[in-house]
This record gives structure tokens, sequence and C-alpha cells, in this order.
């Protein structure tokens, strides 16, 4: 059960699910039954929720429930006075909604390209995913995508509404993520308040980079500061596994890459090549779960993986180091680091990309010169 949920943490992070909030545009426009689905869907969600305190005191609550959401409560106050992140009304509601993600995301890549598909919203922008609350409609929407995409559905346990719906009671912690390991339920939920900071429209890998960012520094100082010796020993484990398969799908995103970008080579040539850089994938993972001792929490991604799945990682990823950089220039300051963030945002996504791809140099050449001979 843990490596299930480790596994749907990384492959399948939390969604930006916005399409509710207005009508869809160009050739990928949405019909008034996706819109119907979101909004019925976010309503019924926010329905289930009830305030924590609430919770506590019923004593039909499990007993196994009420430490972990004492537990959030003090993550959220961790967020605001530790992280300068908002202080409102998300993430003090829990519910349970009886199915093991919040929503289904459908992402599609094309056969020889990692880019993802994109759908249009005016309110939120582009963004590369459809989301479904019901599973069987995002099978289905996925199966009627032109066989020439490489597709997945990917459940996720998470997503935020930006703060837009703090007004009615916020986003709620869910069923979905609470029996996490303690320091991954402290990472995503200082994600999805990072996304309530700033958001970047048609911008996914930003906004998506910038909060994982956050969750990364905040997630370390939580554990470090407010954990205990065994969820720290059982975290560190936890995040071992996680760096070294993140960094097997970026070396294996960077060889598709340079197949991809072969001019010289024909589709047969180019499909041979790819299917030996999966091939890579699948050996390179078996060895790394030897050295986990068998630890299977990457088994099912790894049997799926496509274009599609190593594209959406992309999103999450590849921008990291750059916020990283920017946090560090602005003197691991909170406030002066969100207030750089939104400057960046204000620019156009060409000279905000040119920006992080600057600080990402400069930082990797700060740890190639520390890593040198004295």
């Amino acid at each position: 059960m843990a490596g299930r949920r480790a596994a749907a943490r990384w492959a399948m992070p939390a969604a930006l699910l916005l399409a509710a909030l207005g009508s869809g545009c160009a050739s990928h426009a949405p019909g008034p039954g996706y819109y119907w689905q979101s909004v019925t869907g976010h309503l019924r969600l926010m329905a289930a929720a009830r305030p924590i305190d609430e919770w506590l005191a019923d004593p039909a609550t499990p007993a196994p429930l009420r430490p972990r959401l004492e537990r959030v409560r003090e993550m959220r106050e961790f967020a605001v006075q530790e992280l300068g992140l908002p202080d409102n009304a998300s993430y003090h509601r829990y519910a349970d909604l009886g199915r093991r993600a919040a929503v289904f995301n459908v992402v599609a890549a094309p056969k020889f390209s990692l880019q993802l598909e994109q759908w249009c919203f005016p309110v939120a922008g582009c963004v590369t995913y459809r989301g479904y609350f019901d599973e069987a409609d995002a099978r289905a929407f996925a199966a009627s995508l032109p066989p020439e995409l490489e597709v997945q559905v990917q459940p996720v346990p998470a997503y935020s509404t930006l703060g837009w719906m703090n007004w009615a009671g916020g986003d709620p912690v869910l069923n979905t993520f609470i029996h996490y390991p303690e320091g991954e339920v402290a990472r995503l939920l200082f994600h999805e308040l990072a996304h309530q900071v700033v958001y970047a429209a048609d911008d996914t890998p930003f906004n998506e980079s910038f909060a994982t960012a956050v969750e990364r520094l905040g997630g370390e100082r939580w554990m470090a500061t407010r954990a205990s010796e065994a969820a720290r020993a059982e975290y560190a484990a936890f995040d071992r596994r996680r760096r070294e398969f993140r960094a097997l799908t970026r070396d294996i995103r960077q060889q598709l890459q340079q197949v991809y970008a072969d001019t010289a080579l024909d589709d047969a040539e180019r499909q041979a090549r790819k299917t030996a850089v999966m091939d890579s994938l699948r050996q390179r993972y078996a060895a790394l779960r030897g050295q986990w001792g068998g630890w299977p929490g990457y088994d099912a991604w790894v049997a799926r993986a496509n274009n599609a799945g190593l594209g959406g990682q992309a999103a999450y990823d590849d921008l990291v180091s750059g916020f990283l950089a920017l946090f560090e220039q602005q003197g691991s300051n909170w406030t002066r680091f969100y207030d750089a963030v939104r400057q960046l945002a204000r620019q156009p996504k060409a000279e905000r990309r040119a920006a992080l791809q600057q600080l990402m140099q400069g930082r990797v050449a700060l740890n190639a010169a520390d890593d040198g001979p004295p």
C-alpha cells in the first residue's frame, strides 16, 4: 500500500482543475458536458468537507485518522508562520471522498515528442491535462483521442482552485493523501498553497516547478524542525528512492529528446532508438528496485511509461533548480522570493524561461566549483 501511495505522489502529482471557471477555446475546446461534470464534481467534493475541528470532536472519527488531522493543523500553521504561505480558508476542512483520487487527469503526447497536448480555458489559460472526477469518464475521453497520440489516465490526489474558492470554504484536505508519509503530506500541502501565491497563465512548467520548489524547501524545513526521529528516518528512505527514480527518468527524457530531435533519422530508425531507450528505462529501474530491496513503489508507472507520462514529469521537474537558485539569490527570504517569482510571472513566457535557465546554469556552475578539488 505504501508503494502505491508513493508512486501516485511522484508520478501523478497534484493538478489545477479550473475548467469550471470558464468556457473553452481553440480547437481543443471542451463541450458543455465537461463543464457540467467539473462543476458538479467539485460541488460534491466541497459538500463532503467538514471542519477538521468537527472531525476531531466526532466520536465516530476513526482513531488512526485523528493524529493525522492534528498533524495537518500543525502543518497549516507552519505554512503561514514559517513559509509565508496564504493564511486563508484552504486546508482547514477534511473530506473522505470514498475513492482513490480527487480527480483523474488525461495527458497525451505525440509519438515522437514529449510536448504534451494542451486544452485552453479563458480564466486558467492553457493546461496540459483534462481533469475528470469520474475515472470512467476520463478513460472514455482518453479512448476518444487520435490513435497517433500516446495517452495516460493519471489518478491525482489533490488539486488547487488557486484560492478562488476560499469564500466557500477553501480547498479541503482529502482521504486521497492524508495517509501518506508525514513528509509527503507536508510537501503536498505546501505545493498546493504555493499555487495560491503565484500562477502564470499558459505556463504549466513554470507553475508546477515553482510549487515543487516550495514543497521541497518547505518540506525539508518541516522535517528538520517539526518531525520526530522516526518520521525523519522513514521519510529519508522514501525521499532517497524518489530522488534516484527522478534522476533515472530525467536521463531517459534527455535521451528521448535527442532521438526525437535527430533530423537524420527516418521514422523507423527513430522508433527503433525510442524502443531501445524505453527498454533501458525498464532495465535500469529493475536494477534500482533491487537496490531498494524489492520495493515496488514505481512498478505501475514504469509498466505504462510513455511520452505522456514522461512529458508530464518534466512539468514538475525541469525548472525546479532555477527556482531554488532564485530562493538562494533572495537570501532564503520567503517574502522576497515570492515577490521575485511574481515579477517573473509578469514577464513574457520566453523571457521568464530564459531568466530561469540562467539561474539554473549559475547554480550548476556553483555546485561544480564546490565539488571540485581543493
